[in-house]
């Protein structure tokens, strides 16, 4: 045992006293440096607390719709729903009302219909080991009508998830004037434009987001009086086009027969305020539908496709030797051939038309002519300025993306003959149209336009609107006199070479040129045997053009223009009755086109009664006494003979006698009928897999035989 004099020379409290009373000090020191110090460590300790007590919310930006010149929508934003269904108990838990799937057969067998689904597609995602499922594809992007079907139903444990997408109301109408925008599956998230208007407007379109930020409390609640910042969204603008949905219409109709008649490649079919520069109509092929996105080729064949436009370029190798002063149209040549070092170029008939005049070889499309023409009145270096004057070459500046230049370069003789006839050179449809307005507008070149106006939605302020841009006058007025004199004999000839009878329509004074060019393959670079590019450039009337009309046709399966020849002809026809053009020598007052008038929620009976007062033809899908939907859609111009489907609130679906209808018009009946469909051939339909007043049901499938050129007498 210790003594009392070993335990006073203890040290060890003293120690722990002057460790305790360190540490203390440096605890002190610490707390001090917090206290005093705006930042820690290199961290702003202010800013660092607000941050993780502020709350900073998005006040999302409205997109601006895109509308057509007569303000139908052709563009807007829509909110959508998703269908989830909870599986787990655990979500409803002790309560007493069901906030899950219970009865998983009953709401399998309820949801069905609506969402046109089969019972055990439905059932077998109701019986997945999850918390929740979505009950695609059915239950995806539906309306805000079908949602409240749903809830009517009231189903336990079936909800819904917002979201907000873009909506285009008329599916493939101008599609690729339009384009599309993408949203993501955050219903948060931002739409972007991808394609068409909405890509090249995206930023002018989709305006600017706000936010919200303020202080909040461990519960989440805005904590009072302290500062509250708000920035106000500012909502895209809408946009106005040209297009006139009417004229839009007669185009699109037109490109799908052509197409389901011949099936090129492609094609472009375009009309121009000749006056202008407005772009009233645009319709090609492929082409798709911007709320599927079942896209095939993302460039416009307005102005992205390039390619040789062939004989409608003799057009503008005329003009330029006319504007020289050195043409003289009642010199002959001899159009067997012309030769140049190591190659002859013929006349598309490959014997020629004996020794004529320059004039008759325009109007029979001689490329010996032209080859001649260039050679002898115009040279080289004039060609190739004039035709740069004429717009090829250079971008138009219309207002859609990707638009391409095109090549005007040749050097050696055989390239400088092949350019006066449109081979070897490329250029775009929109810069054909542009270089037309030289001919409508007394020799001054026009910018074309697709964008009318951009309105400020908030205000209805006009911030935009596109104006009438021309060039100086490029040629004199007695260019323009004669070239008019020489297209109108290329339509209107009754020589048998002439080349343009085709697009002749009887008391109509329509100008123009017609083109076909051998066709390159774009890998190769080289030229298919058996394959061309046909072209048709016209205006009317012919002493002061209103209309332009341009088309291409590319690689036809038929090898054949004469589906672009009725589709021209077609288009031409319905616009001129749209516009009551040529009063003087229409040739059937029962022509006149008639207004289609919106048939939602009106009785059946009356609706049909009228329309058949007006020689209408009227298809309707159920016998119900109300119209629920129709083709076409409101405002629509329709001509006496064509069909107008009726779909009623009836249940009894029996197929209908659809013989004679053209293509456009029976797939409109099969989808409004809601079933799956095959359609074989070309044309108008001659049989029908169903038979006329057999029961359908969501599960027929029904095929249609097209025929060409059906005689609807």
């Amino acid at each position: 045992m210790k003594t009392r004099k070993e335990l006073s020379n203890w040290n060890f409290p003293k120690r722990m006293f002057k460790i305790c009373t360190f540490l203390i000090f440096v605890l002190f020191l610490q707390l001090t440096y917090l206290a005093i110090s705006p930042n820690i460590y290199g961290i702003n300790m202010d800013k660092f607390a607000q941050s993780r007590n502020t709350v900073k919310t998005t006040l999302s930006a409205a997109r601006g719709s895109i509308f057509d010149k007569d303000e139908n929508v052709l563009a807007l934003n829509v909110t959508s729903y998703t269908v989830i269904a909870y599986l787990s108990p655990k979500r409803t838990g002790s309560k007493k009302t069901p906030l899950h799937v219970v009865d998983k057969e009953k709401t399998a067998k309820e949801l069905a219909p609506v969402l046109n689904m089969t019972e055990e597609a439905i059932l077998k995602l109701l019986n997945k080991n999850v918390y929740q499922v979505e009950l695609g594809p059915g239950g995806r992007g539906i309306t805000e009508l079908k949602k409240v079907e749903i809830e009517n139903l009231k189903l336990p444990g079936i909800d819904f998830v917002e979201s907000h997408k873009r909506y285009y109301p008329n599916g493939d109408f101008a599609s690729y004037i339009i384009g599309y925008a993408k949203e993501n599956d955050d219903s948060n998230a931002e739409i972007t434009g991808e394609l068409g208007i909405e890509l090249k407007y995206n930023d002018i379109l989709k305006g600017k987001d706000g936010y919200l930020e303020y202080q909040k409390d461990r519960f989440g609640y805005k904590i009072p009086d302290t500062k509250e910042i708000r920035v106000d969204a500012e909502d895209g603008k809408d946009v106005y086009l040209t297009i006139d949905s009417n004229i839009q219409r007669f185009v699109e109709t037109a490109v799908k027969e052509a197409s389901s008649e011949s099936n090129p490649e492609w094609m472009v079919l375009a009309v121009m305020d000749a006056k202008t520069g407005d772009i009233l109509g645009s319709a090609s092929t492929p082409t798709f539908d911007p709320n599927k996105k079942n896209i095939v080729n993302y460039e416009s064949p307005l102005v992205s496709f390039t390619y040789e436009p062939g004989s409608t370029m003799k057009t503008y190798s005329y003009m330029c030797a006319m504007e020289k002063g050195t043409y003289k149209g009642n010199a002959t040549y001899d159009s067997s051939g012309i030769e140049f070092t190591d190659d002859i170029i013929r006349d598309w008939n490959k014997t020629g038309f004996g020794v004529i005049s320059f004039d008759k070889g325009f109007e029979y499309s001689s490329n010996v002519g032209a080859s001649y023409l260039a050679q002898r009145f115009i040279g080289k270096e004039d060609l190739r300025e004039c035709l740069r004057s004429f717009g090829f070459g250079k971008i138009t500046g219309v207002e859609l993306p990707r638009e391409q230049t095109g090549k005007v370069a040749f050097k050696y003789p055989i390239e400088i003959a092949s350019a006066s006839f449109g081979q070897g050179i490329t250029s775009t449809a929109i810069q054909q149209l542009r270089a037309l307005t030289i001919i409508s507008n007394n020799g001054k070149m026009l910018t074309p336009h697709i964008v009318d106006k951009i309105v400020d939605r908030s205000t209805g302020e006009i911030i935009y609107q596109s104006k009438k841009i021309e060039t100086k006058a490029l040629v004199s007025t007695s260019t323009i006199t004669k070239i008019k004199d020489l297209m109108y004999n290329v339509v209107n000839g009754t020589d048998p070479f002439t080349t343009g009878r085709a697009y002749k329509i009887d008391g109509y004074d329509i100008i123009g040129k017609t083109g076909t060019a051998q066709y390159v393959n774009a890998r190769t670079g080289k030229y298919v045997a058996g394959s061309y590019i046909y072209a048709f450039s016209g205006m009317f009337p012919k002493d002061n053009p209103e209309i332009i009309v341009y088309s291409v046709l590319a690689k036809p399966a038929t090898a054949s223009n004469v589906s672009m020849q009725t589709a021209v002809q077609s288009v031409m026809n319905n616009i001129a009755t749209y516009k009551n053009m040529f009063q003087k020598t229409q040739i059937d007052t029962d022509n006149h086109s008639i207004s289609v008038s919106s048939y939602f929620n009106k009785n059946t009976d009356e609706v049909v009664q009228s329309l058949k007062s007006k020689n209408i033809k009227v298809i309707t899908i159920g016998s119900g006494n109300k119209v629920i939907d129709q083709y076409p859609s409101r405002g629509s111009e329709i001509t006496p003979h064509e069909v107008v489907i009726l779909k009623t609130n009836g249940t009894d679906l029996k197929m209908q006698n659809v013989t004679g209808l053209s293509r456009t018009s029976v797939e409109a009946y099969l989808k409004l009928l809601g079933v799956s469909y095959q359609i074989d051939g070309y044309g108008y339909v001659t049989g029908q897999s169903i038979l006329e007043g057999t029961t359908i049901s969501s599960d027929s499938n029904i095929t249609i035989t097209l025929s060409q050129k059906y005689n609807l007498e």
